[in-house]
This record gives structure tokens, C-alpha cells and sequence, in this order.
């Protein structure tokens, strides 16, 4: 599996608030619950977002480089035996994230990506 350069972590602006001071994002309540970050790939964001997030507004996408994350990123088989990024061992530091966006997602499932994401 080649590695892409970009994964994304979906957060509502309020968990999220406070990394914009301190640097450091430390999750949703899933993620201190489950012991590590999720995160999606270009390709998994749409069907994490229908699954997870329908009817949510509030959101934030985050865009962060793989190349940043080292051996704390790990692949691990996830919904159908997709592997899906996850984050273990500390928090995720905001200067590897390259861009952050607000996103809403309809009640069906559906949501606009921004041209970001790739």
C-alpha cells in the first residue's frame, strides 16, 4: 500500500478550540475512548462522514501530512477490511496539518468535500 500524502480528521470546532492555542489536538471523545486518533483517507471521508457525522453541523476537516506523524501512524483494518489510518501515542501536533476547513453534513448522508481533498 503506498502511503498518501494527505489523511483527515473530522472534529467539531468546539473539540478543536483549544488546540489552536496549545498546538496540540488531542481528538473527539472517541478517540481518547477507543486509545488512538481516527482518521480517513481521500477515498474513506465520504462514507465516515455518511456514517458518523449525518445531520451534523459545526464541523471542521482537517487535512494533515502523513510525512509528520512517523511511526505513530498506524494502518489497521477497519469497516470491510479497509485499512484506515489511525494515530497512536500523543497528540496531533497542528503544524502538521496543512489546511482546515468548516463542513456540514446533510441528514442524508451527503456533504460538499472542499477541492482540498485529494
Amino acid at each position: 500500500m503506498s502511503t498518501p500524502e494527505l489523511i483527515y480528521k473530522i472534529t467539531t470546532a468546539s473539540a478543536f478550540a483549544p488546540a489552536r492555542q496549545s498546538g496540540q489536538f488531542h481528538g473527539m471523545p472517541i478517540d481518547a475512548e477507543d486509545g488512538f486518533m481516527h482518521f480517513s483517507t481521500a477515498a474513506q471521508l465520504r462514507e465516515t462522514l455518511r456514517l458518523h457525522f449525518a445531520g451534523q453541523s459545526g464541523l471542521v476537516l482537517l487535512a494533515v501530512r502523513t510525512d509528520e506523524l512517523g511511526d505513530q501512524l498506524v494502518w489497521e483494518p477497519s469497516r470491510g477490511g479497509d485499512l484506515f489510518p489511525h494515530l497512536y501515542g500523543g497528540p496531533l501536533l497542528t503544524s502538521a496539518i496543512v489546511w482546515q476547513e468548516s463542513i456540514s453534513v446533510a441528514e442524508d448522508g451527503s456533504c460538499t468535500l472542499p477541492e482540498g481533498v485529494r
